[in-house]
Formats: structure tokens, sequence, C-alpha cells
């Protein structure tokens, strides 16, 4: 049960995403905290690279045990190829190859100044601000731009034939979609170009010089021209990052992108993969392919019970009390699965006649080595 897709009798919801591992040229994974999205996100990717493709997973804050699965380091600078001897193990052959870049959220903002400065000089005096230091994080949409403006570049590149996106576990996830809009409302406003000095037509700077002033009474002349130093250079930035926004939006609704909805049965997951979904498909137009249904029962088999002895045994008193007590447990946990196959087939209506939803198998030691990453998806 769950395993044919709706709507379309001769392809299952597996042969469906088998295509999207060996089709499409982006995979952004979307859902709540804890539902094993990151993990999802490395075994599609995995998938790819053993279908032979040269595949990036791109993944925010991962645990340490998954970095320690692909044999990477935890927030490198830039991408790191997934050691030979692991692939080979995993059944990558050439040209397939896998690589893994786990972003560290402190670094993302100093790679949308590095890529779009003008200087070395630029860079630096920015990134040494006293105020960039402070309010960059607060400044909407930046961070999450950042991490879309790296993954256009490495698709551009050339560099990888599919790109898996692992974004943010939160609400706000798919702001990144938002991001350049979002960062260009902080930049446009008027009142930002009034601490500019020299900008715009003879009111306007006359305006300037009396807010400098002003500041110079208030904050002292040092933090006045800190202050206005990194209003004229952060505008410089954004307004090249500016050009890229309607591309990269573009490109997130090219039918070679893809989202997917990874969920668990818990009422929370479901809620927030949902919104997802909405936000995705009903707000912003883009392409849900389905629903990933993680960390359920619904793909076991006939879970038995330990209601009979096995293979006609005759077993002792204590082991006829130890089946009895554990008998209500099996009870409950094939009254769990039932539930988990119902869900999916909600799921499964959801996704529609073009989409899918497909339940992973409940791993119970979770995913510890490369193998069992493999076998999610096998």
């Amino acid at each position: 049960m769950g395993e044919q897709a709706s709507g379309d009798p001769p392809t299952t919801a597996r042969q469906r995403l088998g295509a999207l591992v060996r089709e499409q040229a982006a995979i952004v994974c979307c859902g709540a905290g804890g539902v094993g999205k990151t993990t999802v996100s490395a075994a599609l990717a995995l998938a790819a690279a053993r279908a032979g493709r040269r595949v990036l997973v791109v993944t925010i804050d991962p645990s340490r045990r998954l970095a320690e699965t692909l044999g990477v380091e935890r927030n490198p600078p830039e991408p790191m190829p997934v050691p030979a001897a692991l692939l080979e193990r995993a059944g990558v052959q050439p040209p397939g190859s896998l690589e893994a870049w786990m972003l560290d959220p402190a670094r993302v903002t100093e790679i949308v100044i590095r890529a779009e400065a003008s200087t070395p000089g630029e860079v630096r005096d920015l990134l040494h601000n006293r105020i960039y230091r402070h309010v960059s994080t607060m400044i909407a949409g930046l961070q999450e731009y950042a991490a879309v403006e790296a993954l256009h570049m490495f698709l551009t590149e050339g560099r990888y034939d599919l790109v898996v996106l692992d974004t943010p576990p939160s609400r706000n996830a798919l702001q990144f979609l938002e991001a350049p809009t979002r960062a260009n409302l902080f930049l446009d406003g008027r009142v930002f170009q009034l601490f500019i000095p020299g900008e715009g037509g003879v009111i306007r700077r006359a305006t300037a010089k009396l807010v400098g002033k002003v500041l110079d009474t208030t904050i002292g002349e040092t933090q006045r021209v800190e202050l206005q130093d990194f209003f004229k250079q952060f505008s410089g930035v954004l307004a090249r990052a500016r050009r890229h926004a309607v591309e990269i939006r573009d490109f997130f609704a090219l039918p070679e992108v893809s989202f997917l909805m990874v969920t668990s049965p818990a009422k929370e997951a479901l809620t927030e993969a949902f919104h997802f979904q909405k936000k995705t498909q009903d707000e912003l137009g883009l392409r849900v392919a389905g629903y990933i249904l993680n960390r359920s029962l619904a793909a076991a088999g006939d879970l038995g019970s330990p209601a009979a002895p096995l293979g006609g045994s005759e077993l002792s008193e204590a082991q006829l009390q130890g089946l009895k007590k554990l008998r209500p447990l099996a009870e409950v946990q094939q009254a769990q699965a039932g539930r988990d196959r119902e869900l999916l087939d909600e799921l499964i209506e959801r996704a529609g006649a073009d989409g899918f939803a497909l339940a992973l198998p409940y791993l119970t030691g979770g995913v510890s080595d490369i193998a069992a990453l493999v076998s999610m998806l096998s």
C-alpha cells in the first residue's frame, strides 16, 4: 500500500522519485525540523550519484553523525567531495560523484559579499565595518538570498548535473524564494538613501548633510563615518545582487526544478508540510513533485504478533508470560502502521495525478553509515 502514485497506475511513486534524481537539475527539500529532511536530502543525492550523475547536496547546519556518515567536515568554506572509498562502498561509479556543502549560517552573508563586491578592498572594508558586523544578520532576506545565489552559481557553472538543497527547518524556510525582494525593501527606502552623502539631487544632498550633522551631535563623527561607509558600501553590494533577483526567481520556476515536501506522521510536521505545499505551489506557482513520508511504519509489511509459539516449539511458562506482555506492544505497533498507511493514502490524494507520495522504510537504528543511507531509497 502507498507505493502506487495517484492517477497513474503504471508508474509507482518510487519510479517517479527515481526519475527526479535522474533527470532534474535541482531538488529542493522542504519540511519541519526533526523529520529527517537533511538525511533524506543526502539519500536523494547519493541515489543520483549511484545513477551516474555529478551531484552536490547543500545542507544547513547538519548533524555531526550525517557529516561523519558522508565522511566530510561540518561547515567547510566550499563543497567537499565524499571520499572515494565511501562512494565505492555505496555503489557509485564514474562518472557519478557526490560533493557536500554543509553551510554555517555565519558564513552565508560573506558569500554574497565576496561574489558581488567590485574589488577585494571593498570586501575587506565591508566585512571589517563594525556596523556591518552588528546589523548584517538583521537584514531581511540577506542570508536566504546568499544561499540561493550560491546554488545558482553552482548550476550555471555546469559543475554539477543535480543540486539537492535542504532548506532550513523553520516555517520561514521558503523565504529564500522571496529574499531578493525582501533585501531590496531595506535597500530602496528613501530614509536609507539619506545616510549616503553626495547621492541624489540638490535637496537630497542637503538633507543628507543635515542628517550628518545631527548624527555627529548624537553619536559622534567617528561612528557617523562608519555608518555612512556601511550604507554606501552595502548599497553597492545589494544593488548588484538585485540585478540577479529575477533570474534566480525564474530559475526556481523551471520544469527541471522540483520541490519535495518531507514529513513524518507527527501532527506538527504534517501542518508544516501542508503549509510548505500551499506556499510553494499555490502562492509562488512552483512545482511540488510530491511528498516523502519519513519515520513512519507505512512501508512496513506484516508486523506479525507474538501470540503463538514460533515453529510449533514448546515454550516454558516464563516464555509464554513474556509473549503475553509483548502482545499489547505489538498491537500498538500494528495500529500505528495502519494509521501511517491511511496517512500515506491521504498524501497520495493531496499530491494529485501529477505528483506522488512515498513512504521510506523505518530504520530503527537511524542512519549511521553509508549503507543505511543507500538503503533508504533502494
